[in-house]
């Protein structure tokens, strides 16, 4: 559980489909004077350097976010293409902003933001790059999760993005979406989970939809980052989507399927 560390990934494509979609989530939540809850179960650091060794010995970086910024996939105005012009602004055209980063970004003073990771070394690059303004937690995420809900403010978002290292994963996730919402009603509970070539993810995403109808299921699938390597597409569960998300899922699906 502890040995996953997302430098090896990201800005990949699973990153582009989770942060675009949770970009627009949270652009759309503070159209609304209201304050707004966000919690992160698996934040990993925050903030990544795609020049790093990490990020250039897997490839994925290339493979994602540099590849698409060529091919404008987001205009100027997306809420993604603004929040990583911002990281970049501060810390340089070779950043790329972990999902911590971007809702704080986008979040405003007035919300609250939660932030769990288990990892050491993550949760000190992360506690550097948050400072101020965050609430950070160095434990499971599972379980805070429980212990966070419902929030204060109520209106909010929850990000679940294991590794999925721990297979039993699988298993435990699904509970704690049906036992968050049971909690939680109103929040908007987005689950990233990835496509393998095993089909590994099958039977939990089949038990997601059988007890969550109403939420929104949205997949892509791309090219394999290396020979051998066992994913082949990225998923979003979204319970309680918000107006207007459905339409950015359509758009991503059209990009992906060009690829």
């Amino acid at each position: 559980m502890l040995s996953y560390q997302h430098a090896f990934h990201a800005g990949n494509l699973a990153d582009l489909q989770k942060h675009a979609l949770l970009a627009m989530m949270l652009e759309y939540l503070i159209r609304k004077d209201k304050p707004v809850s966000y919690i992160e179960t698996h934040s990993g650091r925050g903030l990544y350097n795609l020049s790093s060794v990490e990020a250039t010995k897997t490839g994925e970086a290339a493979q994602g976010i540099s590849r698409v910024e060529g091919m404008k996939w987001f205009s100027d105005d997306h809420p993604l293409a603004q929040a990583i012009a911002a990281i970049r602004d501060v810390h340089g055209a070779q950043s790329y902003p972990g999902s911590p980063l971007i809702a704080r970004h986008i979040l405003r003073k007035t919300d609250t933001l939660h932030l769990t990771e288990l990892h050491p070394q993550e949760y000190a690059a992360l506690r550097d790059v948050t400072g101020r303004g965050a609430k950070l937690y160095r434990q499971d995420g599972l379980e805070l999760a429980m212990a966070l809900t419902p929030p204060t403010p109520r209106r909010g978002l929850m990000l679940i993005d294991p590794s999925w290292e721990v297979k039993t994963d699988y298993t435990d996730v699904p509970k704690l979406i049906s036992q968050v919402a049971r909690k939680w009603n109103v929040g908007i509970i987005a689950l990233w989970y990835p496509i393998l070539a095993s089909k590994a993810q099958l039977p939990m995403v089949m038990r997601l939809r059988a007890e969550h109808p109403d939420a929104l299921i949205h997949e892509v699938h791309f090219p394999p980052a290396r020979e051998g390597h066992g994913m082949i597409g990225s998923g979003m569960f979204i319970l309680n989507p918000p107006w207007g998300i459905e339409g950015e899922a359509q758009r991503l699906s059209k990009l992906f399927a060009t690829l």
